[in-house]
């Protein structure tokens, strides 16, 4: 980026709000800069923290409580693949930095109605070793307030409690890291330690094979899906008997096979034997989805090209495709190695209800 375009953006993200086209808040911060001290504009105060229906790990806290702090405001859902892959970052930074001065805030701002629910949200945590205080913002009104638009996004606050920086998606670690130093540092805070944390992310926390993802999020509710290639088309909250198209999906393609209700969210299966067909391009495929009765299971078994998937498991499932579905979360379905090549991939639910969200790839 040169000189102009870095003054450019700095420019609209301080009178609008907005990165120039093509550059994210975080271009503004060269990788190759990233040990360097850059000056970093002032874009704004923080917001209130108010609004959230509940606090977990901490009383509620108020940007006046946290002067004197450098904070890193994280929001995220816990169902989002892009937010659980840059978890672990975050977490190793609220341990590493704690004592110098940062106070890392989650603000879980929910996607689908199942994370409003503050228990599942709770559990959540426990299963992905936050500690750190959660904001459970279930309606919106943090992310209101920050004027934010997609999840993840991290907004990082100096000791004045001023927004230096803004980072949306993931990514860009080190150089995000040397934001919390600089800002560290000028807090007063020194012997900071100059490299980058590494991480060592398992399972659904490691990062994307970005080089071999050529397949986007496909929501399975009709408020936002597309490429439904079903015969006839997506029924409206009505139970209808779906069939898989003739001949073979098209890459990005999806279809649905037995008796299913497709809502705005979610679509629901009534009877045993529903199918998902879906035909994709990525390492790992995931799918939002969850029991329509807490505490009922519902087993299903996956193939990936009309087989079972072998070492292309995922974390969820062994490796004849066997699974249980029994919370409203995200499942790791396949994860596949090299060669990455267009695939088949299928999900026959063995009992009914079964709600399901959202196909994710990596």
């Amino acid at each position: 980026m040169s000189a102009t375009q870095i003054l450019l953006a700095v420019v609209l993200l301080i009178t609008t709000g907005t990165a120039l086209l093509g550059f994210s808040s975080a271009g503004l911060l060269p990788t190759a800069q990233a040990s360097a001290a850059v000056e970093l504009p002032v874009l704004g105060t923080m917001p209130p923290l108010d609004g959230a229906v509940s606090w977990l790990d901490a009383k509620p806290l108020t940007p006046a409580q946290l002067r004197g702090k450098v904070v890193v405001v994280n929001f995220w859902t816990y169902s989002c693949i892009n937010s659980l892959r840059q978890l672990p970052y975050i977490r190793a930074w609220a341990e590493k930095y704690r004592d110098q001065g940062l106070v890392v805030v989650g603000v879980h701002a929910p996607e689908f109605g199942f994370e409003r629910d503050v228990g599942n949200v709770r559990q959540a945590l426990r299963e992905l070793g936050i500690d750190y205080p959660v904001a459970v913002d279930s309606e919106h009104r943090i992310w209101d307030a920050f004027g934010n638009q997609t999840w993840p996004a991290l907004y990082f606050v100096d000791a004045k409690g001023r927004v230096r920086y803004r980072k949306f998606g993931e990514g860009d670690y080190a150089e995000l890291e040397a934001v919390i130093r600089q800002l560290l540092s000028e807090s007063g805070a020194r012997d900071l330690a100059r490299e980058p944390t590494t991480v060592d992310a398992r399972g659904a926390e490691a990062q994307a094979d970005w080089a071999d993802l050529r397949t986007p999020e496909t929501y399975t509710g009709y408020a936002r899906t597309e490429r439904f290639r079903s015969p006839g088309g997506v029924r409206h909250d009505r139970r209808h008997r779906y069939a898989l198209p003739d001949g073979q999906l098209g890459l990005n393609q999806w279809a649905l096979a037995g008796a299913w209700a497709m809502g705005p969210e979610a679509t629901a299966l009534g009877e045993p034997g529903g199918r998902i067909v879906y035909r994709f391009h990525a390492r790992d495929l995931h799918l939002v989805m969850g029991p329509t009765r807490p505490g009922r299971p519902v087993r299903f078994k996956v193939r990936i090209d009309g087989e079972p998937p072998g070492d292309a498991h995922g974390g969820d499932v062994d490796s004849q495709g066997n699974g249980v579905v029994t919370e409203p979360r995200m499942y790791q379905l396949i994860r596949q190695s090299q060669p990455i090549v267009d695939r088949q991939f299928e999900i026959e639910f063995l009992d009914p209800g079964v709600e399901t969200y959202s196909f994710t790839f990596g």
